[in-house]
């Protein structure tokens, strides 16, 4: 599975129950960590973490395994490490403090629109 796939596979499962607001975010060009982050809204802390099990359970059933999850104590910001993708799903309230869309998107001259959404 390329990394292209893995982020469809992601988007699609975050999808399967309704995370909010997904962005794909394609940072080849300015981090050898990753090539795509994926950043979601839950509407709650139960939720977040619904998604995160989602998206981890499916990209198993793809031979795909997480390396790592961050921040499932708190479920404000849980993070998923796909290695070829890096997937953020937050509280609406941490994602606007954060930004990360705007962060990751200077780098594509600071245009969202070069985003897939």
């Amino acid at each position: 599975m390329n990394s292209e796939q893995l982020c469809t596979l992601v988007v699609n499962a975050l999808n399967d129950i309704k995370a909010q607001d997904i962005i794909k975010l394609d940072v080849r060009d300015m981090t050898t960590v990753t090539d795509f982050m994926i950043v979601a809204s839950g509407t709650s802390s139960r939720h977040v973490q619904a998604l995160v099990d989602n998206v981890a359970e499916k990209a198993k059933e793809a031979g795909h395994k997480p390396i790592g999850v961050e921040g499932e104590e708190g479920g404000e910001w849980v993070l998923l490490d796909l290695q070829e993708a890096v997937v953020h799903v937050m509280l609406p309230k941490v994602r606007e403090f954060y930004n990360l869309e705007k962060l990751w998107s200077l780098g594509l001259s600071g245009d969202l629109a070069a985003t897939d959404r």
